[in-house]
């Protein structure tokens, strides 16, 4: 035991030498300034006065016993004479001084000293005279220290960044040769089996597909002979590729967790430094790092970071670092033999702005695409955040997924930490039905704000504006069904009508038709009611447009124009500002105007042919501030929606509506 606790105690010893030998190097200069600084004091700091002050007042009443000019500062020391120290102890705080230089004045350098002190020492009578001498200031310390300071600064910050880089790449790889010198070497995180903050596909709800593509590649890692046997090869790389929040980082860190190999974590900008070369460094050092433990998993997020397409970069030359980033990572990717054991995972949420050569089979030959949850998914994700909260009993996880669609992982888990905020900020004992629908409002309308004072005529333009949209909505078929209308303002916004969209893999002309006329709902209302138009009509317009231009241009959803479609036409490289002539621009213009015109006619009808259920449920809306599908239904009967076509005419839709959405377009 003794012998090892000296060994340890010899171990330790050595970087506390390393550091004393460091210290006393910096001490010695600080010890000869002190020296100097101790030396060079003359008993206190003499006080600055004008020549004019010294030539009228102190040498006409014989103060002065001498004069040294320094000819090469053009400043002059004056030393009072010792008698007359306490005729100036009010300049220095009512004590006598204990020093005779007390004042120096500086001069211009036209200022001509011996003929001046001359002309004064000979009109004074003899026991006023003074004396006066030139010298030439030669400071031999100063001069040290004017090229020793820097040479320590120097010293000093190589040494205290030598430290810090040591501190930061030690675990990842920078090894002995660390310091500043490490700039080069790779940042990235490493995860072996040994780490602690494991996460399993127990922890990633969802994503089934996605994980079936992944498990192939952990499973490949755990035993490789089972694919080597029959002749097969592991994919070198896989692409995530998904909206943000959607789950990507939180796959691959269950990668890391499954397949109990070593797993280099980093970002695509870490690869990225103002020092030109440091990028392809670091891939090549983290690509060397990768080879001598494999097997294991290189995970770089955020990879657009670097892999942007090569001669898209605006305003770069053909020498941009990010280039010279993405060649060598490319060339490091090529590099790698088939049994390497080394697997490249990727994620990115910008996939079309990535280069082609890295996209291609040998690099990425797999990309898993992981999109927005589906209802079911929603509900596993609900359960996994659900678990750490305490519930209502009767709460229902299906019931919030359906109140969720478009939300991505990251969204439900905030819905479950703003439902648990809301509940304790109303000092509830568990989180119920309620505080998530209210976490759900807050998230995709912003807060309420109930204090903001409107109008009445204005608020009654609201009210009509919201249920000219609830109407037409619940009129047409297609349209996506209503939860709830309000005038309470959220956000930016007024008022809102709250919708369920239904989950479509496709649309059809009908129904774009049905969710433009709901768009412009607002607006008509407004023009039936007021006889006039507001600018709360702005974000219905502005969805409203870029729906129409996209049947258009995109969908191919116009007879004039026909089936063509310039959705992202420059994917190519093709640097066109417009892919179409100005005859077909403005053929575009019209018919994307036709189709708004056509719209905002389906709406009109709507509401001219239920102008009492209108009229009523604005005034509800006005009384209520918020009603949900449960009012509509009471005034207006069930919805077009959940009745068989025969049932629908009955109902109250329009048969001339219904007779639009079957014709053609003109």
């Amino acid at each position: 035991m003794a012998t090892n606790n000296t060994g340890n105690r010899n171990r330790k010893a050595g970087p506390s030498k390393g550091l004393s030998n460091v210290m006393t190097f910096i001490y010695i200069p600080l010890i000869l300034l002190l020296v100097y600084m101790l030396f060079s004091y003359n008993g206190g700091d003499p006080q600055k006065v004008e020549w004019y002050e010294v030539k009228e007042n102190m040498i006409p009443q014989g103060d002065v016993e001498s004069i040294d000019f320094i000819t090469n500062e053009f400043k002059g020391n004056v030393t009072i004479k010792k008698d007359r120290l306490e005729k100036y102890s009010n300049r220095f705080g009512g004590k006598t001084p204990q020093y005779s230089q007390l004042f120096y004045f500086q001069v211009p350098s036209s200022f001509e000293a011996e003929k001046e002190f001359s002309a004064i020492r000979d009109s004074l009578p003899q026991d006023r005279k003074f004396k006066y001498t030139f010298d030439v200031s030669t400071d031999y310390w100063g001069s040290i220290l004017s090229w020793l300071w820097p040479l320590i600064f120097i010293i000093f910050t190589i040494y205290l960044f030598s430290r810090m880089s040591r501190g930061m790449t030690g675990g990842s790889g920078g090894g002995a040769g660390g310091g500043i010198f490490s700039v080069g070497k790779s940042q990235a995180k490493v995860f072996d089996k040994n780490n602690k903050q494991k996460v399993t596909f127990k922890d990633v709800a969802g994503l089934e597909e996605a994980k079936v593509e992944i498990m192939e590649i952990v499973d490949f890692l755990k035993s490789p002979s089972k694919y080597t046997a029959l002749g097969g090869k592991i994919p070198k790389g896989a692409l995530l590729i998904g909206p943000p929040g959607t789950g990507k980082t939180l796959l691959a860190k269950a990668v890391a967790g499954e397949a109990n190999v070593p797993f280099f974590s980093m970002s695509g900008s870490d690869f990225v430094e103002m020092f030109v070369g440091v990028g392809a460094s670091r891939v090549r050092d983290l690509f060397k790092q990768a080879k001598e433990k494999a097997p294991c998993i290189v995970f770089i997020d955020e990879i657009d970071a670097v892999g942007r397409a090569r001669g898209k970069n605006v305003g770069f030359s053909s020498n941009d670092e990010r280039e010279n980033t993405l060649n060598q990572l490319l060339t490091e990717m090529d590099g790698f033999g088939t049994n390497s054991g080394v697997i490249i995972l990727a994620a990115t949420n910008r996939a079309d702005i990535l280069d082609k050569a890295l996209m291609r089979a040998g690099r990425f030959d797999r990309q898993i695409t992981i999109d927005l949850p589906e209802l079911k998914d929603r509900e596993a994700i609900f359960k996994v955040h659900l678990q750490k909260l305490k519930l209502d009993p009767d709460l229902n996880t299906e019931f919030l997924a359906k109140q969720t669609p478009g939300f991505s992982g990251a969204d439900i888990a905030n819905v479950c930490n703003e439902a648990a905020l809301i509940a304790a900020r109303h000092n509830k004992k568990m989180v119920d039905k309620q505080d998530f629908l209210d976490a759900i409002d807050r998230i995709i309308g912003g807060l309420e704000r109930k204090s903001k004072i409107i109008p009445p005529g204005e608020k009654r333009t609201i009210a009509f504006h919201e249920a000219g949209h609830a109407t037409v909505s619940w009129f047409l078929p297609n349209a996506n069904p209503l939860l709830k209308v309000t005038i309470i303002p959220r956000g930016k916004a007024l008022g809102a009508a709250w919708y369920v969209p239904e989950e479509r893999q496709i649309m059809t002309k009908e129904q774009m038709m049905d969710e433009m006329a709901s768009l412009i709902g607002g607006r008509v209302a407004e023009e039936i009611i007021n006889n006039k138009i507001s600018s709360g009509a702005l974000n219905d317009l502005e969805r409203l447009t870029k729906m129409a231009y996209a049947m258009v241009a995109y969908y191919g959803m116009s007879d004039k124009v026909g089936n063509v479609s310039w959705y992202n036409f420059q994917e190519d490289g093709y640097q066109l500002s417009k892919p179409f002539s100005e005859k077909t621009a403005e053929m575009v213009d019209q018919e994307t105007k036709v189709l708004i015109d056509k719209a905002h006619q389906m709406a009109k009808d709507v509401l001219e042919s239920h102008m009492e259920g209108f009229t009523q449920l604005a005034n509800l809306l006005l009384e209520k501030e918020v009603i949900f599908a449960e009012d509509l239904e009471r005034i207006y009967g069930p919805r077009v929606k959940d009745l068989d076509s025969a049932e629908s005419t009955e109902a109250g839709v329009l048969p001339e509506v219904a007779a639009e959405l079957e014709q053609p377009e003109k």
